[in-house]
């Protein structure tokens, strides 16, 4: 049992601000997915309502819910565990996810998208590539921490750092998962920077980026046509990427400043696919309007700024860069998902993290913020409480440690 006490310890805002996003999350599944309920517990029903004993109008609440208790459970013992065990096992768990990600490949399933990265056991399925990203800040921050100042020679650092990353991605870019290829990008890069790298490296990392993008959209069919359709969304089109911009568009601006109120959204009946999943934002400022929403764009926020101040006063380097990385791993991905769902940027297949409809992502993401919260509670700065004497002496990092975080 974890005692209370423990968890007390911990960084109590950011722990406040990701429950309340769960909670979020179960309350717009159950007004949002009932259109979707009812299609899978009653594909063959003609004229379906909820009072028919066929016909499941909770069936996506139920899954959720099941779903929030296991990822609750692994995120209390991912709290739990000691963070040595974390440090021990961060090469297997990379090499292991490396080796899921080939095995998707060859024998994924696509679940009717462009991506294959799904694995399906027995009518349930698991997205390696939500747990790649662990993986890789895991592995990434002990590596980095060891290489100590040679993380700023160019082949002592950039050039193991490059391969390191290529590593994860090369195989999540071969699905194709764009959108999770630029969370993992992000996330790499961030603690590499963090970790002291070379200003000039990093451009050239860049510029090696931005060439190989610009070669990918122009060569891959359809990821061509993603960037061509999103520069039309407010023409006339039929292009599925094209299509989900716009409905999530007009989702966002039928929602005014108070919304429709729950249950009560039209886009996610007929217009607006995965209401549940990749455009929940979209669906739910339907619901809520602009002034119900915004709170959960500053609770995203919340969490980059607990997340940021626990890695600033972690006790070693390590530990550091493994909070930098969870931190940015969590925000990236939400404000992606975000700017798809606002049409400013390309449609790119990523959950929104704790709130979407999604087994493998809110597993990953729990046990992520239960890493987070334990290096919060080992910290001797105690960061969950604000009203605590401040330690007014310089803090000065150790050899080979970098802090740019400030």
């Amino acid at each position: 049992m974890i005692r209370l006490k423990s968890i007390l310890k911990a960084d109590n805002t950011l722990a406040l601000a990701v429950f309340l996003l769960l909670i979020f999350g179960l309350v717009m599944i159950t007004s949002i997915g009932v259109p979707k309920s009812i299609q899978l517990s009653a594909p063959g029903v003609l004229y379906p309502n909820c009072g028919d004993p066929n016909v499941d109008c909770y069936l996506l609440f139920k899954n959720h819910l099941v779903r929030l208790g296991a990822s609750l459970a692994a995120f209390f013992v991912a709290f739990k565990l000691p963070f040595e065990f974390w440090k021990k096992t961060s090469i297997l768990f990379f090499f292991g996810m490396f080796f899921l990600l080939v095995f998707v490949l060859m024998s994924g399933d696509a679940y009717g998208t462009i991506a294959k990265s799904w694995l399906v056991f027995s009518g349930t399925s698991l997205q390696p590539t939500e747990f790649a990203k662990l993986a890789l800040v895991l592995y990434m921050a002990y590596f980095l921490s060891k290489k100590g100042r040679k993380v700023s020679d160019f082949y002592d650092g950039f050039i193991p750092f490059v391969i390191m990353s290529a590593v994860i991605i090369v195989p999540v870019l071969m699905q194709p998962d764009l959108g999770s290829t630029l969370v993992i990008g992000v996330i790499a890069v961030s603690m590499y920077f963090v970790a002291g790298a070379n200003w000039k490296h990093l451009l050239v990392g860049a510029l090696g980026a931005t060439m190989l993008a610009i070669i990918l959209i122009a060569s891959i069919p359809h990821v061509r046509d993603r960037f061509e359709s999103f520069m039309r969304v407010d023409a006339e089109c039929m292009e599925d990427s094209c299509w989900q911009s716009k409905q999530a568009n007009i989702a966002v601006g039928s929602g005014g400043l108070f919304g429709r109120g729950l249950t009560q959204g039209v886009q996610k009946s007929y217009w607006l696919p995965q209401a549940t999943d990749d455009f929940i934002f979209a669906a739910s400022a339907e619901e809520l309007g602009f002034l119900r929403i915004i709170l959960i764009v500053i609770a995203y926020f919340v969490i980059a700024q607990r997340g940021f101040y626990v890695a600033n006063h972690a006790k070693s380097s390590y530990e550091s860069l493994v909070a930098v990385g969870i931190t940015v791993w969590i925000v990236m991905q939400a404000f992606i998902n975000i700017a798809v769902n606002t049409a400013l940027i390309p449609v790119t297949g990523i959950p929104l993290p704790f709130v979407s409809y999604g087994g493998s992502s809110l597993l990953a993401s729990m046990v992520g913020v239960g890493i987070l919260l334990s290096i919060s509670a080992q910290t001797g700065s105690n960061a969950r409480n604000i009203h605590r004497r401040r330690d007014s002496r310089s803090r000065h990092p150790k050899p080979g440690r970098y802090r740019r975080i400030n």
